[in-house]
């Protein structure tokens, strides 16, 4: 059986504190996220989803109730880097133009280095439609507290 580095969550502490920084040093700039962000933030949610996968597989055959909030969460990050995945393909390009109705509707990639970020997510959405129900991935309630 593997086990976890004993350092596991000291560096997910610090990739929080990563991500509390850019908040920070990024908020008073009051501009929106550009596409290089999304891409980024959409990477951190594929990565937490895929950590949650891990753990969700891990807990079902010892903690049910606890696999079962841990699959609620990786839906809704799931969801959540779908939501950005669209944000991304929305937001204006680096000269600008911002993406047409035809492309977006069309789902056209745009070329290496933007196509990493349909990459990523086609990987990330072929594991939700493995593991979870269409009501799922819609947003039914998540589970009940149980202790």
């Amino acid at each position: 059986m593997h086990h976890p580095p004993a350092d596991s969550p000291r560096l997910l502490r610090f990739a929080t504190a990563a991500v509390d920084v850019h908040h920070h040093t990024s908020a008073p700039d009051q501009l929106p996220a550009s596409r290089t962000e999304l891409d980024a933030l959409h990477a951190h949610c594929t990565a937490l989803f895929q950590l949650l996968d891990t753990h969700t597989a891990t807990a079902r055959p010892h903690q049910a109730a606890e696999a079962e909030h841990l699959h609620a969460a990786r839906i809704r990050l799931w969801q959540t880097a779908d939501a950005l995945h669209f944000a991304y393909h929305r937001a204006p390009r680096a000269d600008g133009r911002a993406p047409t109705r035809e492309a977006c509707a069309l789902r056209l990639p745009e070329g290496t280095p933007d196509l990493v970020i349909c990459q990523r997510h086609t990987l990330a959405s072929a594991r939700m439609r493995r593991i979870s129900t269409p009501a799922e991935l819609r947003g039914a309630p998540a589970p009940a507290f149980r202790s």
